[in-house]
């Protein structure tokens, strides 16, 4: 049995997506910086997908029925930050910061790191 037109679109659009979006358009390339530090660009993919058709008035015993159909897609990339690996260290910079506490968060570490180096300075003057 022949496969029905509209079997043929679908087919023929999600081809299409799957060569638009892989896993290098979710997680990007690597760049490697001149001092050695590696940057991974990372993003979010959404992609909706709709498909229809219909056979307007014509009865299913008859060959060669007037057959309407299409498909239809959208695919949206937005980037949402950076993998930045230096040395021993892992560190996500996000794109966008929703809040300014999400800045402050992502300030602790680094504020600890510091606090501790001085302390530990302190205590060997």
């Amino acid at each position: 049995m022949d496969k029905h037109p509209i079997e043929n679109i679908m087919t023929t659009t999600m081809e299409n997506i799957r060569d638009m979006v892989d896993v290098n358009t979710v997680i990007g390339d690597p760049v490697v910086a001149a001092e050695g530090s590696t940057i991974i660009p990372i993003s979010r993919v959404s992609f909706g997908f709709v498909a229809g058709g219909g056979e307007y008035g014509a009865k299913p015993e008859m060959a060669g029925t007037p057959f309407a159909g299409g498909t239809g897609a959208g695919v949206t990339v937005q980037p949402m930050g950076f993998l930045s690996i230096t040395g021993n260290q892992v560190r996500l910079t996000p794109v966008q910061y929703a809040a300014p506490i999400d800045r402050v968060i992502d300030m602790i570490p680094g504020m600890v790191k510091d606090v501790k180096a001085f302390l530990e300075g302190q205590g060997k003057g």
